[in-house]
């Protein structure tokens, strides 16, 4: 038999008329190493994904003591335990302020992610996981998908100034966005275009004739915003013709049932089983390929979480809480940091459960996870905690701690740009900028 790709068809026929069968995503589809098609040498894609908690942590309670391979978790980090090889640990990296004034939970998030300090959310450049979705995204139904398991509508992810990808609250509403109206299972053997996007199609395309012209009668201003206009036409356009073309079958798949919740609120036993519902959802949809790129908020970063039974939220106790005469730090934010992590485990564990090619949905991410600040209690943004989870297909290092020393956490963005595919050689501005990766991340 010739070489199989993930488009080979089993052809025959049936009382005369022709039938095809279309396959699934066969380990003999790929290379010796489990990495690749066989026939085509095309990788299995790597995704890149953000996952955002609020208010910091307890340095001593989740920095590990030694760095290198050989060092030991702390207690926060203790649940990750079985993804300590998966998992790099960044601690020690800075937002550098250059003068500008520290806005409390909005400077170190999008310090990290624009590689700009910023006083507030008019950011002057797009986040990071949008330039990645400019390379990787292009291919999938969702450039990229935004979520939160919290409640909260907010979202980090930046085009330009002022306008943030808003995430979906509510599992329910997630899995209508994903598996409702316009998915295509990519293992039902049969395809057939939808009238509705053939139609929007058709539309988009009959006015890029006025389109050319007015860009040519325009003023250079005019050109401008009209290019970020039509840059999120032509995304569109890209998509829609996506949806006009049978997807590829994907090995293992099967189309997720779908969750009556909307989401229960900030209590912190209750927003980690949205999480977990969320998580699930999240990981069928890059497993299907209906996106390559997300953002999932676990907290927001002025943390509205709250203990079973209690009013007031993990922000307010970072400010109002006093420090435990014996342990030294604030043990109900404790608390909350402790949580977060299991969340995290469990973010994890939804990725890792799902086989692809030789080994996991995780192993073919590269997943970053950070935090808004440091110390909440002084809203630091000097030492952000960060990991790195997923090996991004092989290109990725991971299993060690190391220590930023202070150096600026634009070398994080940076680095996880340079892997995803983004030509930048340098990135930052002023004392942020910077052409150094973390090459012990590097493969």
């Amino acid at each position: 038999m010739k070489s199989l790709t993930r488009r080979t068809i089993l052809r025959g026929a049936v009382g005369g008329a022709a039938v095809g069968v279309s396959l699934p995503f066969l380990d003999y589809m790929l290379d010796n190493n489990g990495q690749a098609l066989a026939a085509t040498g095309q990788r299995i894609p790597t995704r890149f994904g953000t996952w955002i908690w609020g208010c910091g942590f307890i340095p001593e309670k989740w920095i590990p003591s030694a760095t290198g391979s050989n060092f030991a978790l702390p207690a926060d980090l203790e649940p990750l335990a079985p993804y300590k090889d998966k998992m790099a640990i960044l601690s020690g990296f800075d937002v550098e302020l250059d003068g500008v004034a520290n806005k409390p939970h909005i400077t170190g998030c999008l310090g990290m992610r624009t590689g700009i300090p910023v006083p507030d959310t008019n950011v002057k450049a797009p986040t990071l996981d949008v330039l990645i979705s400019q390379i990787i995204g292009g291919e999938t139904r969702f450039r990229s998908l935004e979520i939160s398991s919290c409640g909260l509508e907010n979202s980090y992810s930046y085009f330009s100034a002022g306008s943030p990808n808003p995430s979906e609250t509510s599992p329910a509403e997630l899995y209508k966005r994903i598996f409702g109206a316009g998915f295509v299972d990519p293992n039902s053997g049969t395809f057939e275009p939808d009238v509705e996007v053939m139609t929007r199609k058709s539309v988009l395309s009959a006015v890029s004739e006025d389109r050319q012209r007015l860009m040519r009668e325009v003023g250079a201003a005019d050109k401008h915003r009209l290019d970020e206009y039509f840059t999120s036409i032509r995304q569109i356009e890209q998509q829609l013709e996506l949806q006009l073309q049978p997807p590829a079958p994907v090995e293992n798949f099967s189309r997720p049932d779908a969750p009556d919740s909307q989401g229960a609120g900030s209590e912190i036993g209750d927003v980690l089983k949205t999480h977990r519902l969320m998580a699930g959802l999240l990981a069928r949809a890059l497993q299907s390929n209906q996106t390559r790129v997300f953002n999932m908020l676990f907290s927001d970063t002025t943390s509205n979480l709250r203990l079973p039974g209690e009013t007031t939220t993990h922000h307010t106790l970072t400010h109002e809480e006093p420090d435990d005469r014996q342990l030294g730090y604030q043990k109900q934010h404790s608390q909350f940091v402790t949580q977060s992590m299991l969340g995290w485990r469990d973010f994890l564990d939804a990725l890792s459960a799902i086989p692809e090619g030789d080994g996991t949905l995780l192993d073919n991410c590269l997943v970053l996870a950070h935090s808004d600040c440091s110390i909440a209690k002084s809203h630091a943004v000097e030492g952000i905690p960060v990991m790195i989870a997923g090996n991004a297909g092989g290109k990725v290092r991971t299993g060690f701690h190391m220590a930023g020393g202070g150096d600026p956490i634009s070398r994080v963005g940076l680095t996880v740009q340079q892997v995803m595919g983004v030509p930048v050689e340098r990135w930052g501005h002023l004392s942020m900028e910077t052409n150094r990766t973390i090459n012990e991340l590097l493969t």
